[in-house]
């Protein structure tokens, strides 16, 4: 099944659910964990709070990225990463997403970050009130991700 809308920059986007049904390779990620009741967020200086996440490097490996790019931004070390959406984004340029879970194995006391603030952990409450959102965590396709996290690993 996918879903489609328009993201709040006007680019038409699909989601689904599932391992690379969309047809096009994978190169940015994102990072959807939810550890002791709380969803792990970080500030982006000009975008506000979102799911950790970025693009692949060169040579690097779309599950190497996710675990590169939450340390960088958050100073979470995760595993047993489970691979379970895509998003595919057209626009200017076209992309896809792939959208992982995973465990939390160590938290960084003081992280050397890169493009954020850091890790917030937020409950569903705050998440659902907090009023710094980036765009990209008020479009349809995120209440359908936090659903598939809450019901399929907490």
């Amino acid at each position: 099944m996918v879903t489609t809308f328009k993201d709040l920059q006007g680019a038409h986007v699909e989601l689904t659910f599932g391992e690379n049904r969309m047809g096009m390779e994978a190169r940015h990620v994102l990072v959807v964990l939810k550890h002791k009741g709380r969803w792990l967020m970080t500030r982006h200086s000009i975008r506000g709070i979102e799911f950790p996440g970025g693009k692949a490097e060169d040579g690097e490996t779309i599950a190497e990225a996710v675990v590169r790019e939450t340390i960088e931004e958050t100073g979470v070390t995760i595993t047993d990463l489970v691979k379970f959406a895509e998003y595919v984004v057209v626009s200017n340029v076209t992309f896809c997403k792939a959208v992982f879970t995973g465990k939390v194995h160590s938290i960084e006391e003081n992280p050397q970050l890169f493009e954020t603030e850091g890790a917030l952990w937020l409950t569903d409450e705050e998440l659902d009130n907090c009023t710094e959102l980036s765009f990209h965590m008020k479009d349809t396709g995120m209440a359908e991700i936090r659903k598939w996290v809450d019901v399929n690993v907490t």
